[in-house]
């Protein structure tokens, strides 16, 4: 299986902080990896350089996927006062086709509909974001990502706050888009959803670990 990126000598920073330090590392095409650290072991920044919002200080890193990668964040990083309801969050991933500015389409809007349904959250379509629970807030923020129709789809601990049957859905949710030819990052901390990966990435302050 070719790789989907491939990263040489990379390193990051925050200001004047090096937080990852010469990586040199493969992500497997089509395949779920899995990435593994403790908090402030440079996860959420590598996540980033993969998904090309955070440029490397140094190194290079090499694509081969054909779309935008959807990034899936942490619901902490939403805030609360953001006068949005659940249809339009969702909604808002087809703006990686659109624009922000451009009139979305029947089609873009039934793609919402759909990832909705998938995640469980139809029936919160008119909800205020802010009004939802984290694991609610969290599937939206899914829905949101898988709206995105990208081929490269990273998530940022998506299944934190999520009781054991929520996560095994999703652990479910992201085999299918693997089996689909998505090629699936996601970090973890639970040492299950990391196993049941097809390849694994740890991380111990900004170093790659062997395996």
């Amino acid at each position: 299986m070719p790789n989907s990126i491939e990263l040489t000598e990379v390193s990051a920073r925050h200001g004047a902080a090096t937080v990852l330090h010469g990586l040199t590392v493969s992500i497997p095409a089509q395949r779920v990896t899995a990435l593994t650290g403790h908090n402030g072991s440079g996860k959420s920044t590598l996540l980033g350089v993969l998904a090309g919002a955070h440029a490397p200080a140094s190194g290079s890193l090499r694509r081969s996927h054909a779309r935008r990668a959807a990034l899936v964040v942490q619901r902490s990083e939403v805030p609360d006062a953001l006068p949005i309801t659940v249809r339009q969050a969702v909604t808002m991933g087809r703006w990686a086709h659109r624009g922000a500015w451009r009139r979305l389409t029947r089609e873009d809007r039934s793609i919402a509909e759909r990832c909705m349904d998938r995640l469980g959250v139809a029936a919160l379509a008119d909800r205020r974001l802010s009004t939802l629970s984290g694991g609610q807030r969290q599937r939206v923020l899914l829905a949101q990502g898988l709206a995105q129709q990208s081929d490269l789809l990273l998530l940022d601990e998506p299944a934190t706050g999520l009781d054991a049957e929520a996560k095994e859905q999703i652990a479910a949710l992201l085999a299918e888009e693997s089996a689909r030819g998505v090629t699936v990052v996601h970090a973890t901390h639970d040492l299950e959803d990391a196993a049941d990966a097809d390849h694994r990435i740890t991380l111990s302050n900004g170093r790659l670990l062997a395996p």
